[in-house]
């Protein structure tokens, strides 16, 4: 499934876009907030275009992505040690032992920095970010709001939040050093637009390995959209709940519904005698949590795989590293 483009969410994502862009080409430092409610795109918009940022030839590999949730890093503390992992410096820091915070953080900014004195473009994503305006002195927030306004660094921070009032949230001194820059997203859209984004989450990307079976796919889920069963049960569901996050999950309910499917083909392979039960000995264990084991070598595996030239190059690798033992 790829990530569904909003159609009402161009101009927002344009500026988001843009914003970025001129952060990874240019090493401009600048802070913004995307606000909305919970299921409104949020996420989904700005990873969308991370996405679409990093397959532009001058920026790809130009920028690190720092992912923070309020959530989970609920003290600085914790969110530093997080950086420091999504950053890599875990050798640069070894034992050193830091006076403060911002002392910590700007050393890991200068650890960044290459021979050349140039820095790569940290993009950071604070999720629930009014929760971040909780911790003790908001030390966090102070500090990356004070690098993107000094340009220290080159130095993007984008905030997501579903409160509005999240700016009220800061302290005076960090409220200062924040751009004010602010992006609404909201679930203001059509049915039309609803079925685009349905569509759009059920169909599978242009980069997809297998153009037959992509062409194949895609062409089954528009059909399906013009089902009336379907319209309809959509049209429900719309009048109902605009989430977009219900909507995934009901479309994430209806593809990995094949577990009938699955079972059959299972018993299948145990006919052919390529598995068989790890124990003669059942009891009242149901047949799909029986641990069974595989009567086939890795290298013959190996051997029905480069036999299989259509098969995607995704799965060829992932058998290929989990038959070599190396982690998939």
């Amino acid at each position: 499934m790829r990530e569904p483009v909003r159609p009402y969410a161009d101009k927002q994502r344009r500026n988001l876009h843009d914003l970025i862009t001129r952060a990874v080409t240019l090493g401009e430092s600048n802070s913004v907030l995307v606000t909305g409610p919970r299921g409104s795109g949020k996420t989904s918009l700005i990873h969308s275009m991370l996405q679409d940022v990093s397959r532009q030839s001058d920026v790809m590999g130009n920028f690190l992505l720092v992912e923070l949730n309020g959530l989970v890093h609920t003290d600085d503390r914790i969110a530093l040690r997080d950086i420091t992992r999504q950053l890599r410096l875990e050798n640069a820091v070894g034992d050193k032992v830091f006076g403060s915070f911002s002392e910590n953080f700007t050393f890991l900014l200068e650890s960044l920095k290459s021979g050349d004195q140039q820095s790569k473009s940290i993009v950071f994503i604070l999720e629930e970010f009014d929760l971040f305006c909780y911790h003790k002195n908001q030390t966090l927030l102070y500090n990356l709001f004070d690098v993107a306004q000094s340009a220290q660094a080159p130095v993007m921070v984008v905030g997501v939040t579903c409160r509005l009032d999240a700016i009220e949230l800061l302290e005076k001194r960090v409220k200062s050093r924040f751009s004010h820059r602010q992006l609404h997203l909201f679930n203001e859209f059509s049915f039309e637009e609803y079925l685009k984004i349905m569509v759009d989450h059920l169909s599978l990307p242009s980069d997809f390995p297998c153009k037959q079976l992509r062409d194949e796919w895609n062409s089954s889920v528009q059909t399906l959209v013009q089902e009336s069963g379907v319209w309809m049960a959509m049209k429900r569901q719309y009048s109902t709940n605009k989430d977009i996050r219900a909507m995934k999950q009901l479309l994430k309910q209806l593809l990995m519904d094949s577990k009938v499917a699955l079972l059959k083909a299972f018993q299948h392979l145990e006919m052919l005698e390529l598995v068989r039960p790890l124990s003669s000995f059942l009891g009242n264990v149901q047949y799909e949590f029986r641990l069974m084991r595989l009567l086939v070598e890795p290298a013959q595996v190996q051997e029905v795989l480069h036999k299989a030239p259509s098969l995607p190059t995704d799965v060829s690798q992932w058998a290929a590293s989990i038959l070599s033992g190396r982690p998939g």
